[in-house]
């Protein structure tokens, strides 16, 4: 029997309770405990479970402001500050507690019914993880797997498969096996908010998998993430994991992955398929059959191809690393993070609004895939452009110029290309004019790139004469006539004696 107080203080409590004192208040000065005073409180004199005072009777102090405080309520005030404002437009003497309680009473609402979210045949399938049972190896380790589950929400026909990890690339083969199990596509997937398929969870706009998309789209069906936290929007999934979990997996054992799907695949058959459902009333494989199978989307000619992706961050010299190998991207992506997708054969770079940017071979480990449109422009050597760009850059400078290096480079070949960058640099140096001395190298000649070098340097202002037969200052042949008359003139320079010996 529970202790009892004594009558005094019980009184003490019955009166003070009639006085308008709070619980708390009474339990506080008495010095008891404030769950007693309510069992005294509830009790009536006699003991009886009957209310000894009319609590629920009396009337809030709020009450005379019922109003006022609705009003502050729509307009998103706080109990504090509601009752801040009684206490200094309203002169109200009641305290913040029993403000706060009538708010409460106030923003108190029944709970709604939940409404049952039926579909048409085909038109959805729900899709989770769960827990598979223990995978015994030889050695006697044990390890749990995940166990991937799908639910038609029409007819309630199911898929399970075991995976060990809950990647991008188990989730959708799973998706993809359960597609070629059910014999084609339904045409909405509502799946959990699972790394492998959301990269941001959001109600209203998630950010899904770049490669889950693709997928979506190889087999045309749309892809809508549960509200995070939110388990009754997808109660058909949420009941069948527990259904595997409790019915297919409990109690048992397996020594290998492989083991523990063929089970799963004998379980669907045997034991899922052929059940009444409890919502249904319904046979789940035979109201697949009748209604669900024609309403699936047709399955594609091929399967989704495996490829692997992922971020990647652009390195200083313009390339990323895939399985360490290294692949250019352009200029203007460097040092910024790009999307790869990657299979055996290919590989493609994609920028932040999916679209491509690069396509290469996919190469060794160690090996460079470097294609010359990503080379910024300022970074390719102009022997790089090779020897018709040199020539073309020649020919602006003059037709001498333009002659020289063509015969120079037939002359010489290959090497002749290190001396049109040589030749180039001369006009750095030298006036166009003085470069054009190549006529002079022209006539005699002259392949190298010192000998043009030279006549450059050595008489840059220096002007050749054109050779002329007439001029004002030179004299004709008719005024030489009268000399031709005397033959016995000799125009000689007369012979010098040579000195003789003393």
């Amino acid at each position: 029997m529970a202790n009892r107080l004594k009558m005094a203080k019980v009184s003490a409590i019955r009166c003070l309770l009639e006085r308008g004192w709070s619980q708390r208040r009474v339990a506080r000065e008495l010095g008891i405990d404030r769950e007693t005073v309510g069992r005294y409180a509830r009790e009536g004199p006699d003991g009886d479970s009957k209310p000894a005072i009319p609590t629920a009777g009396r009337k809030s102090l709020c009450e005379p402001y019922r109003g006022i405080i609705q009003e502050k309520l729509e307009i998103g005030l706080s109990a504090q500050r509601i009752w801040q404002d009684l206490r200094a437009e309203q002169g109200f003497q009641g305290s913040y507690s029993s403000v706060k309680r009538f708010v409460r009473k106030l923003c108190c609402k029944k709970p709604l019914p939940f409404r049952r979210m039926e579909c048409s045949p085909g038109e959805e399938a729900q899709v989770d993880f769960g827990t598979g049972a223990w995978v015994v190896d030889p050695g006697g380790r044990k390890r749990h797997p995940h166990v991937f589950r799908i639910v038609l929400s029409y007819s309630r026909r199911g898929y399970s498969e075991a995976v060990w990890r809950q990647d991008s690339e188990s989730f959708l083969r799973c998706l993809e096996n359960a597609f070629h199990h059910f014999g084609g596509v339904p045409k909405t997937l509502v799946i959990d908010n699972l790394r492998a398929g959301v990269s941001r969870a959001d109600w209203y706009d998630p950010e899904l998998n770049p490669k889950l998309e693709e997928f979506s789209g190889h087999y045309g069906t749309v892809i809508l993430p549960a509200k995070p936290r939110m388990a009754r929007h997808k109660g058909k999934i949420e009941a069948g994991v527990k259904f595997v979990r409790g019915n297919a997996l409990k109690g048992h054992t397996f020594d290998s992955l492989s083991a523990e799907n063929e089970h799963l695949h004998r379980w669907e058959a045997n034991i899922a398929d052929h059940r009444i459902h409890g919502t249904t009333r319904k046979q789940v494989l035979k109201l697949f059959e009748e209604h669900e199978r024609k309403a699936l989307l047709p399955l594609p000619e091929k399967r989704f191809p495996v490829f692997q992706e992922g971020r990647r961050k652009v390195h200083r010299d313009g390339h990323v690393e895939v399985d360490r190998a290294y692949y250019s991207v352009p200029p203007e992506y460097m040092a910024r993070e790009v999307w790869v997708r990657w299979d055996s054969r290919l590989l493609r770079i994609f920028n932040d609004r999916f679209e491509q940017i690069a396509v290469h071979c996919k190469r060794d480990r160690g090996a460079f895939s470097t294609q010359q449109t990503h080379l910024a422009s300022e970074k390719i050597s102009r022997a790089e452009r090779g020897a018709a760009d040199l020539l073309r850059r020649a020919s602006l400078i003059g037709p001498y110029s333009r002659h020289w290096t063509r015969q120079m480079v037939e002359m010489r070949g290959v090497q002749g290309v290190r001396a049109l960058l040589g030749f180039l640099a001369l006009a750095r140096d030298f006036p166009t004019d003085t470069i054009e001395k190549a006529k002079t190298a022209l006539r005699h000649k002259l392949w190298r790139l010192k000998s043009l070098r030279r006549l450059c340097r050595d008489n840059p202002n220096q002007e050749e004469l054109p050779f002329m037969e007439e001029h004002p200052v030179i004299r004709g042949l008719d005024s030489y006539a009268h000399i031709a008359r005397f033959p016995h003139v000799s125009f000689r320079t007369p012979e010098v004696p040579e000195e003789t010996e003393r």
